[in-house]
Parts: structure tokens; C-alpha cells; sequence
């Protein structure tokens, strides 16, 4: 290992292994209560209470364009510090410390052929696994949403309104309303 190791929390979305940057980390806790906000990105959960602050939620599963799971006993919430902005990560797992050297690390464009790379900063092998080093500041622009994850389902055209009721039928809507 080379003489500077770098210390990562490593977690799991989709059964993928990711790691971002300890000293990126505040805390980590488990998800509990999520407040859902109105009018949200829809990679966004809601916002959390967590030591006294009010911190956004976003979901790395949708993010990462993974279907929604329903939160389990091992889910966590990462809460990650970028540029000045505590966001939580909700993650499927997340239990791991790990010291890694630079030189098991490859820039994405080395290791995986074929990926975008648009959340990814690196790949690195541990053990037997291999794991994805995240570019938080990437993960965190939801202003740099794909077109297709906006568009809303095809829908068809709605038929047209039933003709109003002639004046001495009465609307099943307003049967309780007195006429005067």
C-alpha cells in the first residue's frame, strides 16, 4: 500500500459497491423519518431532521436510475459536506471504512468502457470486490438531469366531457344541493 492511504466509507445501491471520501462524511445514521417536500427533483426523498439541522434527501437509487426499494433495517442515510451543503445520501447499506492506496485506483475512462462515468470519479479493487469511487459534486448537480428521466409517460388524449344535464335533471354531483 502505498505510504498516503486515503480512508473511504464504502456502501452499497443496487447491489453495487460505491465509496465516497471520509472526510466528506459527517455522520451517518439510520433512515427514519423522511418529510416529503412538494414539488421535489425525483431523485430528492424529502428532507430529514438530523442534529438539528434540516437536510435534503436524496435517493441514490433513483438517482443512479435504479427502481425505488422500501427502506429496510439497513438502510442508512449518509450525510455528505460538498462545498458547503450537508445532503443526505440514502443508501441500501453502509458499515465499511476502508483505507485505499491511489495506485489501486483507475480513472473511469481506464476501467470501464462503454460508461458514461457521469457520477464516477474512479474504479478500485478491494479484496475481491470492485468498488466505485463517486464524484460527489456530479452525484449532487440535479440540475444535470438526462432529458428522458423529465418526460412524463405517453398518455393518451382524455375523451370529452359527458353532455351537460338538461335543466330538469339534476347532476348526481349536486342531487344534495337545494335549487332556488
Amino acid at each position: 500500500m502505498s505510504p498516503n492511504p486515503v480512508t473511504f466509507v464504502l456502501f452499497e445501491v443496487a447491489g453495487t459497491t460505491y465509496a465516497v471520501n471520509s472526510a466528506d462524511v459527517q455522520h451517518i445514521d439510520m433512515l427514519e423519518q423522511v418529510t416529503l417536500v412538494p414539488n421535489a427533483n425525483p431523485a430528492v426523498d424529502g428532507v430529514v431532521f438530523s442534529r438539528g439541522q434540516v437536510i435534503p434527501a436524496l435517493n441514490l437509487r433513483s438517482r443512479f436510475g435504479f427502481p425505488r426499494t422500501q427502506p429496510t433495517i439497513r438502510t442508512r442515510i449518509i450525510f455528505v459536506k460538498v462545498q458547503n451543503r450537508v445532503v443526505g445520501l440514502v443508501v441500501d447499506s453502509a458499515r465499511e471504512f476502508r483505507n485505499m492506496s491511489k495506485d489501486t485506483m483507475r480513472a473511469i475512462e481506464e476501467t470501464l468502457t462503454g460508461v458514461n462515468g457521469n457520477y464516477l470519479k474512479a474504479a478500485a479493487t478491494v479484496g475481491d470486490r470492485l468498488v466505485l469511487l463517486l464524484d460527489l459534486d456530479k452525484v449532487l448537480n440535479l440540475e444535470a438531469i438526462e432529458p428522458q428521466a423529465l418526460e412524463l409517460p405517453h398518455t393518451q388524449a382524455l375523451p370529452p366531457l359527458a353532455a351537460q344535464p338538461k335543466s330538469d335533471q339534476i347532476s348526481p354531483l349536486y342531487a344534495h344541493a337545494k335549487i332556488t
